[in-house]
């Protein structure tokens, strides 16, 4: 059966922003928090533990008050919304339609220099030249992975500079982001492998084709652990982006998205208020991304596993292809069934809100 598939366009139809140094409107807006953040643009994490918790913004309700004006120190820390009743799910205002030329030339750069590379590289260097296995590895390893360096410290400048408009909410600056971190401890045992691999005279090839299922195995635990503890009841041990130590924990996809979408897709600190707003206020948008968690974590965990297996019995060559594709299709597979999620949930978030929007 047939159902349309929503356009994620409606969700830029919102709510203008109103600039800091104009007059303020005839109807008081709503200023936006997140967890740990106040009005006056200071940290949950700074503040005294017994002001913390008799007043813990985590447990406020999505329709936060709107006592004072943003703070002068920290003016891209806030933002004003309008639609202070609800009468529609708070816009995220935020599209991958104007973006689909940069993500396009992105994922090609991506798959040529972390799949067409390496292969290539092997079976060239390998049966093409007289090379020692060492110097074909070391060359082979030595060339992957340069758009993923690179990219890495754009988002690192973005994130470090003084006054950086994607900055995680009520965080310092050298804490960067949730996901950056991760991507860091994900590169740091790709690297282990990667060296360990070509020291040898003789480097393991099986070793060597695993990089990319230790990188979905370590999301996929990543977001699974955080998800169960959220599951149980158990406080952020530590910040995850926006969300200080402490609070209630989200579905593990949620850290993933609000940095994904403000520091690589330029969303901004913007996309990160909005987004927080948006989990506390809609009851299906948290069901929503629960699910995701759970999808996107069982999927590179068992893709991860599928393919270690498959690389440690067959043939060396097969192996090392394997290795270095079934991961990147999985996530493409992944992607395609998502996007169609994502919008026939947001049709039914819509299509509900007046009657749900107050429900907890």
């Amino acid at each position: 059966m047939a159902t349309p598939i929503p356009s994620i366009e409606p969700l830029r139809v919102a709510t203008p922003l109103i600039p800091m140094s104009s007059p303020q409107p005839a109807e008081p807006a709503t200023t936006l928090q997140v967890p740990g953040q106040h009005l006056d643009g200071s940290s949950e994490e700074r503040r005294p533990r017994s002001a913390r918790i008799q007043n813990n913004p985590s447990q406020n309700v999505s329709r936060a008050p709107s006592s004072r004006p943003p703070s002068a120190l920290f003016p891209h820390t806030q933002i004003r919304f309008e639609d202070a009743d609800f009468n529609r799910p708070p816009d995220l205002n935020y599209s991958l339609r104007p973006r689909k030329k940069a993500i396009s030339i992105f994922w090609t750069l991506i798959v040529l220099d972390c799949v067409a590379l390496p292969i290539a590289l092997y079976f060239g260097l390998w049966y093409g030249t007289g090379l020692s296995p060492n110097a074909v590895f070391s060359i082979s390893t030595g060339a992957l992975g340069t758009v993923s360096i690179v990219e890495y410290f754009i988002r690192f400048r973005r994130l470090w500079r003084k006054n950086s408009n994607c900055r995680v909410i009520g965080a310092k600056r050298f804490y960067l982001d949730w996901f950056h971190w991760n991507l860091s401890v994900g590169w740091f045992f790709v690297m282990i492998e990667l060296i360990v691999g070509t020291i040898p005279r003789n480097p393991p090839i099986r070793l060597l084709a695993l990089p990319a299922s230790t990188m979905c195995f370590a999301i996929g635990c990543e977001l699974l652990i955080v998800d169960i503890l959220r599951f149980v009841g158990v406080p952020a041990p530590c910040r995850i982006s926006s969300l200080p130590m402490g609070a209630p924990l989200r579905p593990g996809i949620y850290a993933y998205i609000e940095d994904v979408c403000a520091v690589d897709g330029s969303g901004g600190t913007e996309f990160r208020q909005r987004l927080n707003l948006r989990y506390q206020a809609s009851k299906v948008f948290r069901e929503m991304l629960h699910r995701l968690t759970l999808f996107w974590a069982a999927g590179a965990i068992g893709i991860a596993a599928v393919t270690t297996a498959i690389i440690f019995t067959i043939q060396k060559d097969a192996a090392y292809v394997v290795g270095w594709t079934v991961p990147f299709i999985w996530a493409g597979v992944w992607t395609v069934v998502t996007i169609p999620w994502v919008q026939r949930t947001l049709k039914i978030e819509y299509a509900g809100w007046q009657h749900a929007k107050w429900k907890p």
